[in-house]
């Protein structure tokens, strides 16, 4: 029998690494990252060939100042094992923490790859770039992060910034930020870079982006900020499994109390979800479900913004943008409107005003027909009364 060339690559793959990743599964992992972009159902299809077909991008992944949280969130999903299908959808030619160089051979394939593949490779980086001091707080093989960037940034396809610190300074730049660190769209002014901001973000996000980079040649759309709309359009707060308790009123007043035990909402201990733009509510972490802060009890940290995450204390309140609470929507029933005692009242002058014009106008009439010679017709007894 002969496979299709998609399928025999793929189970040459398994092989090779000795795992057994059948081609439902590959397909499963492409089919995740199409939809978390919301490409089309056919794209499935063409990232499948594409990488069979070897047209896998190459990555050069710089590290700066990081706790590797980003990468660990890459290698942490186990249903498949995202870190095993990553380096089958990419070309992974520079990692610090990933590749098997070390030290100058390191540096030298960094630069062959760069070289190789200019104007292609996608440029990631990880963690936040001192600049304070012509950037000496943060030295690799002898140069300094800044430059390091400076350069693969002038040679890059595509620019992303994986992770709070690489997006906009994240812990590094928190107050007084001694080293002057940066995220990657400050230091690269004037560049197009997509932000992935998160702390860490969501492997999908970045999975996704990457993946329509690489079939496409295009970007996902993005926002004000470089982050793409399809993960970063929405608040917490629109999608928060605790919205309900919102809603009605109900906010746990402190860690372990009947509310915060029985899910009510987190907002009275410092959630920052109404002001944070990010898919953690519908993207769980590591495909396991309710694998996120508020998942777990905890209030939104605000990770993804800049003006909150680093900035604020855990525990402080923000203000609600558009809560649109449920008296904002239609209700189901058109409103019929109730009668207020006062026009209840108004009513009642009205009716008497009419009986007793009605009552004057009778009788005139009665003049009348005795001035003609008409007699009036006599009223019953219920009449009268």
């Amino acid at each position: 029998m002969v496979l299709p060339l998609s399928e025999a690559s793929l189970l040459s793959r398994e092989q090779e690494h000795g795992r057994a990743m059948s081609r439902r599964n590959f397909v499963r992992i492409c089919s995740l990252a199409a939809a978390a972009v919301g490409l089309p159902a056919r794209a499935v299809a063409q990232m499948v060939d594409a990488i069979a077909a070897g047209k896998k991008p190459s990555v050069i992944w710089l590290s700066f100042q990081e706790c590797t949280g980003c990468t660990e969130t890459l290698l942490r999903p186990t249903a498949p094992a995202l870190a095993d299908l990553l380096l089958d959808l990419i070309s992974l030619d520079y990692h610090e923490a990933l590749m098997a160089p070390s030290g100058h051979l390191a540096e030298e394939a960094r630069i062959r790859a760069m070289e190789e593949h200019a104007g292609r490779f996608i440029l990631v980086t990880e963690g936040a770039t001192p600049t304070k001091d012509g950037g000496i707080y943060c030295k690799i093989g002898g140069r300094t992060a800044l430059s390091i960037l400076t350069e693969a940034a002038d040679m890059a396809g595509a620019i992303i910034a994986i992770g709070s610190c690489a997006s906009f300074g994240g812990v590094p730049a928190a107050e007084p930020n001694p080293t002057g660190a940066k995220g990657t769209p400050q230091v690269l002014v004037g560049k197009p870079v997509v932000t992935i901001p998160g702390c860490p973000p969501n492997p999908y996000n970045f999975l996704g982006t990457v993946l329509q980079y690489a079939t496409f040649g295009t970007l996902p759309e993005l926002d004000s900020l470089g982050r793409p709309k399809f993960a970063y359009g929405r608040t917490i707060h629109e999608h928060c499994p605790r919205r309900a308790h919102f809603d009605a009123g109900r906010f746990a007043e402190k860690y372990g109390d009947e509310g915060h035990r029985s899910g009510w909402c987190l907002y009275e201990l410092g959630c920052k979800g109404p002001q944070t733009y990010a898919n953690c509510a519908t993207q769980h972490f590591g495909e396991v479900v309710g694998a996120w802060p508020i998942g777990i009890g905890h209030p939104c940290f605000g990770c993804t913004e800049q003006s909150l995450a680093f900035r604020l204390p855990v525990h402080e309140t923000i203000e609600i943008e558009e809560p649109t609470s449920p008296n904002a929507f239609p209700p189901i029933a058109a409103p019929q409107g109730t009668v207020s005692p006062w026009a209840t009242g108004l009513a009642g002058l009205a009716v008497g005003g009419v009986a007793g014009a009605a009552y004057v106008a009778s009788k005139k009439l009665e003049v009348v027909g005795t001035l003609s010679g008409e007699e009036p017709e006599a009223l019953d007894e219920s009449e009268e009364s």
